[in-house]
This record gives C-alpha cells, structure tokens and sequence, in this order.
C-alpha cells in the first residue's frame, strides 16, 4: 500500500521530510520514504515493516502508522504537535481500498483511493514452472502439455486463488461464441485437464493438453475466471472444488477475475 504526504503539509507543522517515518522501521531500507520537491513517499508492504492485519467476514484490513514526534530536549513545553498519520489497506469483497486518516489535536485528514486485484496468467515451458513462454503466438504441437500458472500479484500469505472456470475460444472477445470448456464452475470438463501442486496459496497451477479443433481454427485463446478468496477462511469459494450452477451461491469469495490467455496456434507439420 502507498501513503503520499505533502511537503507542505508537513512544513505547516514544523517537520521537515526526514521527520516522517515508520516508528521502529526508520532504519530498514525498504520502510523508507521516497522524497520529491512536493511530496514524501511511503511504499509499505502488506506482510513487512511492522504492518498489521485483521480479517473479520467481509474484509482483511493491513494498518500500519506514520510518525512525526518532536525531538524530546528537555524543555517543560513544545508548540508542535506530534502527528500520527494511521494507514489502512482493505480488501472488500469485489475491490481494494486505501484509507489515509491523520489523528491528533489540530488536524485530521482523511483520503480515499479505489483500486483492483490484478492477476497475472502465463503459459510456461514445463512443469517446473521456471520460464514463462514469452512468444505470441505460442506454437504448439498436437496433444502436447501446456502449462499455466496464475498470481496475485503483491500478495501475502493471507490470499488465496481459484481456478473457477477456464474455456477455449478462437477469439478474444469477452463473450465468445464459439467455446470448449476445461473447467467451469470448479468441475473439469477435459479429460486432461489437471490443477497441479503450487508454493503458495497466492499462485494457481494446472495443465491440459492442446486441442483436436486446433487443425479447423488459427488460434485459440484461454478464457479464465479466477476467484481470490482468505486463505484460512474454511468456508471460501477457493475450498469448495466442483459446485454446480444450483449449488453457486454457497462459499465466500473477495473479487472475481476475468483473464484472457494466448494465442495459442499448431506448429505446421
């Protein structure tokens, strides 16, 4: 999550730029602010810099705190306020928002920022996982194993990905006419279709094979419906596995994701 302070917001109190910084954190590299001629900087990381998190049923909350305290020298008084700038990242059901309020004695400030999961899908060369293809089209053979892999990205230990629902299409458009399914509602529908084993609950792995009608139609491109659920929640969407369309409204979910894959074209003979 990023906070972004005004320089003259700061000069207002008295403080300088290099008075801001995470209280605890000031020496470590990543937990320092980035300073500008208008503003200061601070990119926190979810799982790092002595950040927070609170999940409850309907959001996972990470707070972390910015400090500007007045140096302590002795005297009996001070005229500058000490400021205590309270940051929060929440991840509701279907978006990420930002929350920036300031808590002391003479000012509060509070901004709100709207944002989205962004998930990354890859083809990869094998089941190793190590190189991502890289080339478009992606040429194939007939029945070989493709390998994908889905990510969140900057996620933590707390988030977790599903593999809803993937088809194949000949065309990109968001709603295909033309389509074969893989997997749809968490139900394989292809005999080699198979999710495969992945590090961390942030990455989806599968593999299938490639198709038959890749001989009748130049290219075929990967529709993907991937749901980002709370890892350790028992009830969660990415827990339910195969749910058909009656049974679809049982299971939690924190934003549904559409990806588009490929193309995917046959090697010529």
């Amino acid at each position: 999550m990023q906070a972004n302070v005004s320089r003259s917001y700061l000069q207002s109190l008295g403080y300088s730029a290099g008075d801001l910084v995470i209280p605890h954190w000031h020496d470590v590299q990543q937990c320092k602010a980035q300073v500008t001629a208008s503003q200061v900087t601070f990119t926190i990381p979810y799982a790092g810099c002595g950040t927070t998190q609170q999940l409850d049923n309907d959001t996972i909350t990470y707070s972390n705190t910015l400090q500007a305290a007045v140096p302590v020298t002795g005297g009996l008084i001070q005229r500058r306020p000490s400021l205590h700038l309270h940051v929060s990242c929440r991840m509701l059901r279907d978006t990420w928002v930002d929350l920036m309020y300031v808590a002391n004695d003479n000012a509060e400030v509070e901004e709100v920022q709207y944002g989205n999961f962004a998930v990354n899908m890859s083809f990869y060369t094998s089941s190793a996982f190590a190189y991502p293809v890289t080339t478009h089209p992606y040429y194939v053979r007939l029945n070989q194993d493709l390998y994908v892999q889905a990510e969140i990205r900057r996620a933590d230990a707390s988030m977790a990905l599903f593999v809803d629902t993937c088809v194949a299409s000949p065309s990109s458009e968001d709603v295909p006419s033309v389509t074969y399914d893989l997997i749809r509602s968490g139900c394989v529908r292809d005999d080699t279709y198979q999710a495969l084993p992945a590090p961390a609950p942030g990455l989806a792995r599968f593999k299938f094979r490639s198709f038959h009608f890749l001989r009748r139609l130049p290219a075929v491109y990967l529709h993907c419906k991937v749901l980002v659920c709370r890892a350790h929640d028992p009830a969660s969407r990415c827990r339910g596995g195969c749910q058909p369309r009656h049974k679809r409204d049982l299971g939690s979910y924190q934003e549904k994701v559409d990806v588009v894959l490929g193309p995917i074209q046959l090697q010529a003979p």
